[in-house]
């Protein structure tokens, strides 16, 4: 049962098909993963399966943290993630997810931090134009008008300005999965995902493949 896990991207290379053809790929170093808690309807209100991920120091976690991954017999993990699931078929507390609950030929949604770029400007933020370097013209890489003076007599919340660019969670859809190796814990992904190389990775089934619901998704 592929539920979901976790991963690290490592960066992208590029895979040739069986036509020669070069496709580029993200390769993303996924769990393994232990399942760390088993949420139920009658304890939580919903059923959900938590797992960890990632090596960290014992200093790093509290004692709420360290009491609750002793359950599962583990103690120094990073990440916790849920994933709503129906059923906890062959699902128990300590199991360990690897990527061998993926196949090659796989769709499955990314999901990943985007890579921060600081306070940006408009013309990289949103991709306005640029004003005239030239004929005396100061107004090159200004906002423009924000609105009207008098009615309303402020801007409207949502206006496209200058500000923090990136650092956002974003979700690439419906990636392919060209080849798992259970060996190195790899996922080659065709195409590109969010993040920047060590971006922590939330790898799920597809909920949908193309215009359809994916099989067992919501």
């Amino acid at each position: 049962m592929s539920i979901g896990i976790l991963g690290k991207k490592l960066g992208m290379s590029q895979f040739f098909d069986e036509q020669g053809r070069a496709v580029p790929v993200t390769l993303i170093e996924a769990g393994p993963c232990r399942i760390t808690q088993l949420k139920t309807s009658d304890t939580d209100g919903y059923a959900a399966v938590q797992i960890g991920f990632g090596d960290t120091r014992e200093k790093l976690i509290n004692k709420p943290a360290k009491g609750h991954l002793s359950k599962s017999g583990e103690l120094l993990l990073r990440h916790l993630r849920e994933y709503r699931v129906e059923g906890f078929d062959g699902l128990e507390l300590g199991t360990t997810i690897t990527v061998g609950s993926f196949e090659a030929g796989q769709k499955v949604d990314v999901s990943g931090d985007t890579m921060g770029r600081g306070f940006a400007g408009y013309q990289k933020r949103h991709g306005f134009t640029r004003g005239p370097m030239t004929h005396g013209s100061k107004n090159h890489r200004e906002p423009g008008s924000t609105g009207a003076g008098t009615t309303p007599g402020r801007v409207y919340p949502g206006k496209r300005m200058a500000g923090r660019y990136g650092g956002k969670q974003r979700t690439t859809r419906g990636l392919t999965i060209l080849k798992v190796d259970s060996d190195r814990n790899l996922l080659v992904v065709k195409g590109s995902v969010p993040g920047k190389p060590g971006t922590l990775l939330n790898i799920r089934p597809a909920k949908r493949v193309g215009n359809k619901p994916a099989q067992g998704g919501k």
